[in-house]
């Protein structure tokens, strides 16, 4: 049968078979109401695939290593293809080849040479192998197109590429935790990062989906009193042709390659061995394990971008299946693509299919594999439609709506690279968002303004947007494009991520350092607002000479003035009105060498190092304490914005207060004068404990009058000086193990410089 398109001048893309398998029809669907991509019945496997504008649709089954046999699909009805084959279910390996016009200008690169993995398929077999056959355009031995326009390549894909596996049935899951938005602390990580080093897990655990689900693991999870683990992309992805080509990966995985199955290479080697079937088991296991032990999964997910990359990329997936259809292009130019994610394509949110896709993965991940929430990378680019970010669009408007996904934690990255990118607040309820604001208050206010300070400049910033961020981002969060009212848990509070310096290389380092990617430094970004507070480096990047590492003061003075900026830092995240989100590592001050665009290092550069040293572990006992402190008492995480009224007609003092250093309440005048660095912020808890946090911003050391409470006497529960908790007199755990200082209000504390002290009545 010829497959002739409709544009005369486009000539048939009818291949040449090169293997002895003949096409035939598979048999017609009962009905065309079967959902996109491998479907079991007792039958055989029922196929449905999308593309508008194919011309027909074969789906490929291999019978055996490198024999397959080539069904066509019947359709297209309303843009779908569907067909049974009989004699298939679960473990069978299968591909599509579309037919349809080769004409780039137009965005169709139709093209059957090219075998497609399933844009829904749940489980993949074997890897991508570079090179020009998974091109659906000729080109050069550097892989760069022969000529423009692009000419249509002859060469077969299918033993170049990965294969989709109709997936088997799997074991119950274990219930979810359901941690509440105000007892919620994120923990960001990478699944292989963050246990490849730990030498208390098995040898073949280590880097692994169960690696995570260890004992070991989660006891250290719990034990350090976070809540949701925020796993950095699991989707099965694909490294970029160009980092292949310096011998990188994408460590990240923000390069999808398969929204509805987990990246096979974080599984054990024994579930790889065993097959696809035994990686999805692997992953769900883990999910489970994680819930038995309190814990919430949430995944970072990149619905902005796929891994084919620019018009110019290999065709894989969606390129192959309708490239006019998948990606968003530019108007007066089909053929080139938009890209507003810095990633050489963005997928088009204006085309319902693209939505579908998106909110299809996104139930699947929720209730066949258990997770509890997403991140959405680059949130922007999922709520364009033709070129402008809308508040109502219909993504937003279905998952808001749907009775599985709006009951999950969704969490946007609230910009991309495009015109009209940043959007922070601008996401409607149920959405939170990172709160970047938070950011970049807490580090101007903590390192640059200090930095400048050391360095004679006092042209900086006053206290107003500080105050602004502890008590919720109001001015960001309040209210949600439709006017809802809003509590300061639509905001996830960081410092930190994985894009950036890490909390350690923030007070560490002046400049990135990012050699090792091996774009001379250009990558990553300049605006880090970081100190190295005299020295520039860790203590390993000044080498292993102990008369060095002396003769720049960093243990005797630097590295002192660094712990406690960390601490100040913490103190602001876990103590600020909103959810807060802490990076991996960040608790014992890890470090990436400088580097803050590690995405491509899948190394110790980007590994946890477990081998701490004492100060190190100091460190991760003083944010065990304060994350203690956080779960015990209610008034360290408000569930509602301050209005600076009294929370009751009985009550005297106002939910939330500002003071200066001798307690008298501020003056509007004062909010933004850079002299004023020493604050007091007085929240009320109701009928519980009313907290007292005291702020000295300045390099000098301040006596302040605590401001008065509702009751006469505080405890001081935490000062960033204390490089234990053992110094105020209490455990990690919150107990009580020694002395601890009572004050009386509008009685003199002093503070050093830099430092902070928490107070409760």
């Amino acid at each position: 049968m010829e497959f002739m398109s409709t544009e005369p001048a486009i000539k048939s893309t009818k291949p040449k078979v090169s293997w002895s398998a003949s096409s035939e029809y598979a048999l017609a669907p009962a009905n065309w109401n079967y959902p996109l991509g491998a479907t079991k019945t007792s039958a055989g496997v029922v196929f449905s695939f999308f593309s508008q504008h194919a011309e027909a649709v074969e789906v490929c089954i291999e019978r055996a290593a490198g024999s397959w046999d080539r069904f066509q699909l019947h359709g297209p009805h309303n843009g779908i293809w569907c067909g049974l084959v009989p004699n298939t279910g679960a473990g069978t390996v299968y591909g599509f080849r579309t037919y349809g016009p080769w004409d780039p200008n137009q965005g169709h690169l139709f093209n059957p040479q090219k075998l497609l993995l399933d844009p829904y398929a749940k489980a993949l077999t074997g890897q991508m192998k570079l090179g020009p056959q998974i091109y659906a355009h000729q080109v050069n031995d550097d892989l760069t197109p022969t000529g423009y326009p692009l000419v249509r390549s002859e060469v077969d894909s299918a033993p170049y590429v990965p294969k989709a596996v109709v997936l088997g049935d799997s074991f119950p899951l274990a219930a979810r935790p359901n941690v509440p938005w105000e007892k919620t602390v994120i923990y960001e990580m990478h699944v292989k990062g963050f246990s490849a080093l730990n030498h208390q897990l098995p040898p073949e655990l280590r880097g692994t989906y169960a690696g995570l689900a260890h004992d070991t693991s989660l006891r250290y999870l719990r034990d350090l009193g976070v809540t949701s683990i925020e796993l950095l992309p699991i989707h099965a992805k694909c490294d970029e042709t160009f980092l292949q080509e310096r011998g990188l990966t994408n460590y990240w995985g923000y390069s999808t390659l398969g929204y509805f199955t987990p990246e096979p290479s974080y599984a054990t080697a024994a579930a790889q061995a065993a097959g696809p079937q035994a990686v999805i088991d692997e992953f769900r296991g883990m999910v489970s394990r994680i819930h038995e032990a309190g814990l919430e999964v949430i995944l970072d997910v990149v619905y902005n971008h796929t891994c084919e990359g620019s018009a110019i990329g290999p065709s894989l997936s969606w390129r192959g299946a309708d490239n006019a259809a998948y990606y968003l292009s530019v108007p007066e130019d089909r053929g080139t693509l938009a890209d507003v994610t810095g990633c050489g394509n963005s997928l088009d949110f204006t085309h319902p299919r693209v939505v579908q896709m998106t909110l299809d993965s996104l139930r699947y991940w929720v209730e066949e594999m258990g997770v509890d929430g997403f991140r959405f990378d680059l949130g922007v680019t999922l709520a364009r439609a033709h070129g402008a970010f809308n508040r109502q669009h219909p993504f937003l408007v279905a998952a808001a709506a749907d009775p599985v996904l709006s009951q999950v934690k969704l969490i946007m990255e609230p910009w991309d690279i495009g015109f009209d990118g940043w959007h922070t607040g601008d996401f409607p309820v149920p959405f939170a968002a990172w709160n970047d604001r938070f950011r970049g208050s807490m580090r101007d206010f903590w390192v640059a303004n200090a930095k400048d300070l050391a360095h004679g400049n006092n042209q900086i910033a006053g206290q107003s947007e500080l105050a602004t961020r502890l008590a919720g981002s109001a001015d960001v969060f309040y209210h949600d494009p439709n006017g809802v009212i809003r509590t300061p848990l639509a905001g996830i509070n960081f410092i930190t991520a994985h894009d950036g310096f890490t909390m350690a290389d923030l007070v560490s380092y002046d400049h990135k350092h990012n050699s090792a990617n091996q774009e001379d430094n250009r990558d990553g970004s300049d605006d880090n607002r970081s100190w190295n507070h005299g020295a520039e480096g860790s203590l390993s990047d000044l080498g292993p000479n102990p008369s060095t590492v002396a003769e720049s003061g960093l243990v005797d003075v630097i590295l002192p003035a660094r712990e406690r900026t960390i601490r100040n830092l913490f103190a602001m995240l876990l103590l600020s009105a909103g959810v807060p989100m802490i990076t991996a590592g960040d608790e014992f001050a890890r470090t990436q060498h400088g580097n803050n665009n590690a995405y491509c290092q899948d190394n110790e550069i980007s590994w946890i190092d477990w081998a701490i040293s004492p100060w190190q572990v100091n460190l991760r006992e003083m944010v065990r304490y304060l994350l203690r402190l956080r779960e015990k008492y209610e008034v360290m995480r408000p569930n509602y914005f301050a209005s600076g009224q009294a929370l009751t007609d009985h009550a005297k003092h106002p939910d939330l207060d500002w003071f200066d250093k001798e307690g008298r309440h501020l003056e509007p005048t004062t909010w933004n004068d850079p002299r004023a660095r020493v604050l007091q912020m007085h929240r009320c808890g109701g009928t519980g404990h009313d907290l007292l946090l005291v702020i000295n911003g300045t390099l000098n050391p301040e006596q302040v009058k605590l401001a008065a409470g509702r009751e006469h006497t505080y405890r001081l529960v935490w000062d960033s000086t204390w490089q234990h908790p053992h110094d105020g007199g209490f455990n990690a755990d919150g107990s009580i193990s020694g002395p601890v200082l009572e004050v009386q209000r509008l009685e003199e504390f002093s503070l050093e410089p830099l430092s902070l002290a928490v107070f409760l009545s």
